[in-house]
């Protein structure tokens, strides 16, 4: 089991930045991919990034975030950040971190078992 727990949520103006965590517990951390996924109301859950489980290893955005987000990870915090650069009003969703054991993440949220609570971004223009 791993439990998982986002912060860093908010509001900000457009343009602006903000920084998501996501603090693991329970077993390894550095053996499981990470995903950065996000809903907003109405719409359907999407992969916005993802990291392989090693520092430095193979990443993914998707082509509405590439260029201004960033995930990483911190194995020796148990730590993934999304750092969120040039916020858009079409950013503002419910923000999930989410775990798949294994060395490779996966682009579907069926793949993850593990998920947190979830921390909303609010993006004003």
């Amino acid at each position: 089991q791993v439990q998982l727990v986002e912060s860093g949520g908010g509001l900000v103006q457009a343009g602006g930045s903000l920084r998501l965590s996501c603090a693991a517990s329970g077993r390894t951390f550095s053996y499981y991919a990470m995903g950065w996924f996000r809903q907003a109301p109405g719409k359907e859950r999407d992969l916005v990034a993802a990291i392989s489980w090693t520092s430095g290893a193979s990443t993914y955005y998707a082509d509405s975030v590439k260029g201004r987000f960033t995930i990483s990870r911190d194995n020796a915090k148990n730590t993934v950040y999304l750092q969120m650069n040039t916020l858009k009003p079409e950013d503002t969703a419910v923000y999930y971190c989410a775990a798949r054991p294994g060395a490779r993440y996966d682009y579907t949220q069926q793949a993850y078992p593990y998920w947190g609570q979830g921390t909303q971004v609010t993006v004003s223009s």
